[in-house]
């Protein structure tokens, strides 16, 4: 029994109910009632982990999620990171943490992976890393590809926040799993689950209902206001800019801070 993650469980399933959210789940029996998966997915929103949580516990399954290592560094979130043993990641050193991840897919966890790593602006697949793959091919498992539309319309980037009660549909969407051989090139491998997902992810968007012209959480390609991939990747680049300026600020004043105490 995993109290922490179970109280998760609990509090992001009366959110939910507060909000009015309309969840669908299809193809929940893609995911194995046992043993070690990735479960890939999609990135559009800051909430789309709770839909996904919610959907994995129909199958009475959880998932230790990778997650930015930044998260460490509040305090609530360290202990909650600590106790779902989530896996915290440093994107610019993720060797151990890419070792925990094979480790509980061997011991028959499934790992949450966003092979994006940073929600998609356009709203449309990104290009993947490779870890995901990576994993699933060392530990011997398979890719559970998963969508999850319509959560982005809560709260992502560009768009407005919607986290009141609107009574919007969210869409989870469990694919048949995906199978490597172990000689396998890594850079096939994701490029497959790619091709995968992005057929998947159009399916998805092509049944959901309610994608008026001209949202801001609709793509450019169905019509909507959002910015197109190409768009997306500058606002991407401006931002990791401006990250990186913060970032040098900081430590420049800590080492100032520093040489002042000498």
């Amino acid at each position: 029994m995993e109290p922490v993650y179970r109280t998760l469980e609990l509090i992001a399933a009366s959110i939910h109910g507060v909000q009015g959210t309309r969840r669908t789940y299809t193809g929940l029996e893609n995911i194995p009632a046992e043993g070690g998966a990735v479960i890939a997915v999609n990135h559009t929103g800051f909430t789309d982990f709770m839909p996904l949580g919610l959907a994995l516990r129909q199958r009475r399954r959880r998932a230790r999620f990778m997650v930015k290592s930044e998260l460490m560094d509040i305090g609530i979130m360290r202990f909650l990171v600590k106790h779902c043993r989530a896996v915290p990641v440093d994107r610019s050193a993720g060797a151990d943490a890419y070792r925990v991840a094979v480790d509980d897919l061997r011991s028959g966890e499934l790992v949450g992976v966003y092979p994006e790593a940073t929600i998609s602006r356009s709203f449309e697949l990104k290009e993947f890393k490779t870890g995901a793959a990576r994993m699933a091919l060392e530990a011997g498992v398979p890719v559970i590809p998963v969508i999850v539309w319509g959560a982005h319309r809560q709260w992502t980037k560009g768009a407005t926040r919607r986290m009141g009660r609107h009574r919007i549909p969210i869409r989870v969407d469990v694919g048949e799993p995906i199978r490597f051989d172990a000689d396998s090139d890594v850079h096939d491998a994701t490029a497959a689950m790619h091709e995968v997902m992005a057929e998947q992810l159009h399916r998805v968007q092509d049944d959901y209902q309610d994608a008026p012209a001209g949202a801001d959480w609709v793509p450019a390609r169905l019509g909507g206001s959002a910015p197109t991939p190409e768009q997306a990747l500058g606002l991407e680049d401006a931002d990791a800019a401006e990250k990186a300026a913060r970032r040098a600020a900081k430590r420049a004043k800590n080492l100032e801070k520093k040489q002042g105490k000498k």
